[in-house]
């Protein structure tokens, strides 16, 4: 492994940045370019100082993509000249692009904080926007998103620079797991932004229909459209019935460009944008602890989380995570510190649970405290380890191995209420019982008796009728743990579908899923837990 990162630190290799531009026809995730050190091809290089390799890298990474000679004085030219040359998006002139332009050029402070921080991801952005040929103007819309926050958080959960709901995410092969959140990952999310915006583009044929899909669903959209097309109405973007947010939406960016392309006609003043990459890519062939990697590349961890924001864990496995982002400067300082070091990598690895255990059960399988399980697993109390969750725990001797792919990608942790199981019982009502007097005398809410009787909250039931309601039953004793021997890496089951731990008498009429949702509202049902929030895909409407 030392010698195999001496020689990665030997060359910078970039990927070809300068492909010709193409439109993607599917949602189908297309190969993002992006600097990286290429360890087949660094072995073979001819040798040369460390130190010139550099800087040739260096100058050759300034002008990718950008037909400059590397020692032309223009090569240094500012970025935001290349996005003003590219914007091909009609432009819209209402009276919400001016009140965008009037709230953003009221608000100098706030534009340069997120000019500062578009800084490290723009170059990127723009170089992935100009190989597929689109319009410059797609570059700023992390402005109106997420004010370039890659660690941004909508009301509605929706994550990321980009702002991906967790559905939609999905649908771009973005994984959301234990260890990883990748719609905060910087490469991962621009690369499905730009997957899903030029799939719209296809759809709609329109660049402005497109960003309304973009933010309201492309269901919602070709709905309105359909209703115009009914009513003998035009169909652009302008003439269709839209919420105010979508109204408001392509406006702002529409203010945002005008504000870029004159900044002084609006009394600002942009922080230029170096036209060349800020950020290396950097293979992780091993397991790491996140404080180690941000010890070997000498970057803050605060910088160190602006270029890496998807992990949701103080460990970075290799398996999922083949690559991190490091300033330019700093990705070589990593490559030598990692090769002389002759120390384990990482402190922390995966443990799978056999079965159902509490969390103190699981502390003292894997040799660490319930205090600290609990914490770095965001385990809340008063709940069960379901089997097939998977834990981050210690690394020791049992478990030293590197986390397997199928781990790494699907790992989930689903946790259910250290309750009684419930018991269906039936009861014949009586003269005036109803919803509300059924819930009062079994201490459960309306919302309950409503759900487990296919009737309203309101409803009054007639004497003689039949009523279900469900009980605490008798405490099932839940399982100690096996050892940790066999159950470390072990697969984890499909939606940690074990047995539940609340069970039902054998007279149940209803469909089972009546049952599993018998504790929905007083916390009895089982929940699967993700490190970040999710929300329904926007274009399920």
């Amino acid at each position: 492994m030392t010698t195999r990162l001496l020689a990665l630190i030997g060359a910078l290799l970039l990927a070809g940045c300068a492909a010709t531009p193409s439109h993607t026809d599917t949602a189908a995730p297309s190969t993002p370019e992006v600097p990286v050190i290429a360890p087949a091809q660094v072995a073979q290089s001819a040798p040369e100082p460390q130190a010139a390799q550099m800087a040739a890298a260096k100058r050759a990474s300034r002008t990718a993509g950008t037909g400059l000679d590397p020692e032309n004085e223009a090569a240094r030219t500012d970025l935001w000249v290349r996005v003003r040359r590219g914007f091909a998006i009609p432009d819209l002139d209402t009276d919400l692009v001016r009140k965008g332009e009037q709230w953003y050029s009221s608000r100098p402070d706030y534009v340069q904080r997120m000019t500062e921080r578009s800084s490290r991801y723009m170059f990127y952005i723009v170089e992935e926007i100009e190989r597929r040929g689109m319009p410059t103007e797609i570059a700023l819309l992390p402005f109106i998103e997420s004010a370039f926050n890659p660690q941004a958080i909508s009301s509605a959960k929706a994550s990321g620079m980009w702002q991906f709901m967790a559905a939609t995410g999905k649908d771009f092969d973005l994984k959301q797991n234990v260890f990883r959140d990748d719609r905060r990952n910087v490469i991962a999310s621009t690369r499905a932004a730009l997957d899903y915006l030029t799939k719209l583009h296809d759809q709609f044929g329109d660049w402005q229909l497109a960003l309304a899909a973009y933010n309201w669903g492309e269901g919602s959209v070709q709905r309105a459209i359909d209703r115009n097309q009914r009513a003998g109405k035009p169909t652009d973007y302008l003439s269709l019935k839209m919420p105010e947010e979508t109204r408001y939406y392509v406006p702002k960016l529409q203010a945002v460009k005008n504000i870029v392309a004159d900044p002084a006609g609006f009394g600002l003043t942009l922080p230029p944008l170096p036209n060349h990459p800020y950020f290396l890519s950097v293979p992780i062939e091993r397991d790491i602890d996140v404080a180690l990697a941000v010890q070997f590349s000498g970057v803050s961890m605060e910088e160190f989380k602006t270029l890496n924001p998807q992990m949701n864990k103080p460990v970075i496995l290799a398996a999922g995570t083949p690559q991190i982002l490091l300033p330019y400067d700093n990705a070589n300082q990593f490559l030598h510190r990692l090769a002389a070091y002759n120390g384990s990598t990482a402190s922390w690895t995966a443990w799978v649970a056999p079965k159902t255990l509490k969390p103190a059960a699981v502390a003292e399988q894997v040799g660490m405290s319930e205090a600290t399980l609990r914490d770095v697993n965001r385990i809340p109390p008063k709940m069960l380890v379901k089997a097939g969750s998977t834990l981050i725990v210690p690394r020791d001797a049992k478990l030293h191995a590197d986390v397997p792919e199928h781990v790494a990608d699907g790992a989930m942790l689903a946790l259910a209420p250290d309750l009684p199981p419930l018991r269906k019982k039936t009861l014949k009502a009586g003269k005036k019982d109803s919803v509300a007097s059924i819930a009062r005398r079994y201490r459960v809410s309306k919302a309950q008796v409503a759900e487990w009787n296919d009737v309203a909250e309101t409803a009054h039931f007639k004497r003689g009728q039949t009523v279900v309601v469900y009980v605490p039953g008798k405490r099932v004793r839940v399982a100690a743990g096996d050892s940790r021997k066999g159950a470390a890496h072990a697969k984890p089951a499909a939606s940690a579908k074990s047995k539940p731990v609340r069970v039902a008498s054998k007279s149940t009429k209803k469909p089972a899923k009546k049952v599993a949702n018998a504790g929905k509202h007083n916390g009895a049902a089982s929940v699967r837990v993700a490190e970040s929030g999710s929300r329904e895909s926007s274009n399920a409407n």
